[in-house]
């Protein structure tokens, strides 16, 4: 069975001393349950998150980009209709509004004929597609297999600057939000460990991001320290995140949209619209800080006690003065 981020986390913890473990300020899942998440998320507002269609769409109202809603699938009537659904695309994603963990998440870069081709290259049928919605319709990839909903979205095509740190799938950004503050950020890069996808439990690499800059701190795979992609062998210590105030700035406004006080947010960079909202999580892993090589703790403890009622422009700014950080990654060599 695959071990999630957060039982990596608490098996590496293991091993540790308590006393360093509360040096470094790292917070365990006990911690986050009851001190965060079960005082700052109601569970009414759950839903907004658990369900990516809800997302998607209270996005919208709020003004937080998105990828573009193609369409959806509620019936198993409907799964006939799905190819006249992306009949003018030529790459689109299709997806479980409930699934978790990746799970269900099927990316389609382009046609060739009537097949529609994966990342990996591999060809698909129109009869593949129909099987893929009609097992997320039944609950083969929802949060206890409970009937759902395929949702098909517009293809990222993400920020070419990108390209050298990813293998085969869209990197993407979780930021965790605290109380509104933008707490601690890392970059999860796909691998040909993690079939193309940005699950670091299943071998994505986990970029740490400086909260003030969007550069890179340090990189970790399978908890062990990583200073280059394992695939692409390009360096991590250049990842730096363009547009890193307004990805930051869109983050941070999940607070607002969702009323949720502990929160992970997940981000992608289009090449053509930028920042871009993917999901929500109202119980964010704890492996970030892995990443970070630093714990929660002492960022949390400070935002507590900050008054409330400070704009977005302002919690953002407390927190690249606040969570400044310098890289841990070896200096990129440049030849002579």
């Amino acid at each position: 069975m695959a071990t999630s981020p957060t039982s990596v986390l608490d098996w590496a913890l293991a091993w540790v001393r308590p006393g360093k473990l509360s040096a470094k300020g790292i917070i365990g899942m006990n911690r986050r349950n009851i001190r965060y998440i079960g005082r700052y998320n109601s569970r009414r507002l759950y839903p907004l998150v658990d369900d990516k269609l809800k997302t998607k769409l209270l996005a919208e109202r709020h003004g937080i980009t998105t990828p573009a809603l193609i369409g959806t699938v509620t019936t198993q009537f409907g799964v006939k209709q799905v190819a006249a659904l992306v009949e003018e695309r030529q790459g689109f994603v299709i997806k479980p509004a409930k699934g978790s963990g990746g799970k269900g998440i099927l990316v389609i870069e382009r046609r060739d004929g009537d097949a529609y081709v994966k990342p990996s290259g591999a060809h698909l049928s129109r009869e593949d597609l129909e099987r893929h919605v009609s097992n997320i319709l039944s609950g083969l990839y929802s949060l206890g297999g409970s009937p759902d909903v395929a949702v098909i979205e517009d293809l990222i095509h993400f920020d070419p600057s990108l390209t050298e740190y990813t293998y085969e799938g869209v990197p993407d950004i979780r930021v965790i939000v605290f109380q509104g503050y933008p707490v601690m950020a890392m970059m999860r890069l796909s691998t040909a460990a993690s079939d193309g996808k940005a699950n670091l439990h299943q071998g994505a690499v986990g970029v740490g991001l400086d909260i003030a800059t969007g550069t890179a701190l340090r990189g970790v795979q399978f908890d062990r320290p990583q200073a280059s992609h394992p695939d692409t062998g390009h360096e991590l210590a250049s990842l730096r995140i363009p547009d890193w105030g307004t990805l930051l700035t869109l983050a941070a406004g999940c607070y607002e949209m969702t009323g949720l006080g502990y929160l992970g947010t997940d981000m992608v960079l289009d090449a053509r619209h930028g920042p871009m909202l993917l999901e929500l999580n109202a119980r964010p892993g704890l492996a970030i800080q892995m990443a970070n090589g630093e714990g929660l703790r002492a960022r949390l403890d400070l935002i507590e006690r900050q008054p409330a009622g400070l704009s977005v422009a302002d919690r953002v700014a407390f927190a690249q003065r606040h969570f400044a950080r310098s890289s841990e990654l070896p200096a990129s060599r440049v030849p002579a």
